[in-house]
């Protein structure tokens, strides 16, 4: 009788969810498939946020700040001028974390580029290739920033409220990003704004440690800072790369995916969802903190019994 009324209350949990959130279909409400619901007491005590593709969506914008500096120093790889195209760049930044490494990568496969870095020549050696790396990812960097300055770029759905949410209960709040220092910096206080930004216990760029997302170094590295436990962290990330970073640190991960990385596969990710917004939220710290959901918002499902099946089954 006792596991009949659980069973029974779960249901109207899960039913009631649906009706709140006014007939869609929300992320909050659906696991990912059969089995996969879990609810679990957590410890939490931090809450990580990547930048790029988390806090905005800044995939495009770094395609086309590339693009420009492309156009501005000339770059060719033989004969064909460097343009990075949707489908590519959705391609590349999902395989190759940080921008330095995304142009080695590129130029290891198709040639190193003439440019007018090096008055209209390839590089001869490495340090030449260190070069024009550098003068390649400042221009970018500028250009970036210029870009997010303009007024016309916001943060993702919900990333402030789940911040301010994060600093009223008490928990350490951080952001890990692969990128440089001086754009993240820019970045961070053009969306979040000068106080929230200082108000971070722990900021980390790329800049700040010796390897670059999916190795997990930078999140380890965030967790000594915050004086806390891996498995006391939640990170949000957007895509495979990151939460391998995370996952490997011992960190629970969430994503908020984008459309770039909307169909990779998310093995070990706690929640998978479009964003952080929604009526009620998709995610919020009281969920966090007292249970770990595994969900994913990508999969429809037929009604709300059939929810109540996969829970029971």
């Amino acid at each position: 009788m006792r596991l009949f009324r659980c069973a029974r209350e779960l249901t109207l949990n899960c039913v009631d969810a649906r009706r709140a959130a006014g007939g869609r279909r929300s992320s909050a409400a659906k696991p990912a498939a059969r089995g996969q619901a879990l609810t679990t007491k957590a410890t939490m005590k931090a809450l990580i946020f990547d930048c790029d593709g988390v806090i905005l969506e800044s995939e495009d914008l770094h395609r086309r700040a590339y693009n420009a500096t492309f156009q501005h120093f000339g770059v060719h790889c033989g004969e064909s001028p460097v343009d990075w195209s949707e489908s590519f760049y959705d391609k590349l930044q999902n395989t190759v974390g940080g921008g330095k490494p995304k142009m080695r990568w590129y130029f290891g496969r198709h040639g190193w580029p003439s440019s007018s870095v090096l008055g209209g020549r390839a590089p001869a050696d490495e340090a030449e290739q260190a070069a024009l790396v550098d003068a390649l990812q400042d221009w970018k960097s500028d250009k970036y920033q210029k870009m997010i300055g303009s007024g016309e770029v916001e943060p993702r759905p919900g990333v402030l409220r789940l911040m301010d949410e994060a600093r009223a209960a008490g928990l350490k709040l951080a952001v890990c990003s692969a990128a440089t220092k001086s754009s993240v910096v820019f970045t961070l206080t053009s969306l979040l704004g000068e106080g929230r930004f200082q108000g971070l216990d722990c900021f980390l760029a790329g800049d700040d440690v010796g390897s670059k997302k999916p190795d997990p170094l930078i999140y380890r590295e965030a967790a000594k800072r915050l004086g806390v436990s891996p498995d006391e962290c939640v990170v949000v990330e957007d895509s495979l790369i990151g939460l391998q970073a995370a996952s490997g640190a011992g960190m629970r991960c969430i994503i908020t995916y984008t459309p770039s990385t909307r169909s990779q596969a998310f093995p070990g990710a706690e929640r998978i969802i479009s964003d952080l917004g929604g009526f009620p939220p998709n995610v919020t710290v009281a969920e966090l903190q007292q249970r770990r959901i595994v969900q994913d918002d990508r999969v429809d499902f037929a009604s709300d019994f059939q929810n109540a099946d996969i829970l029971f089954g």
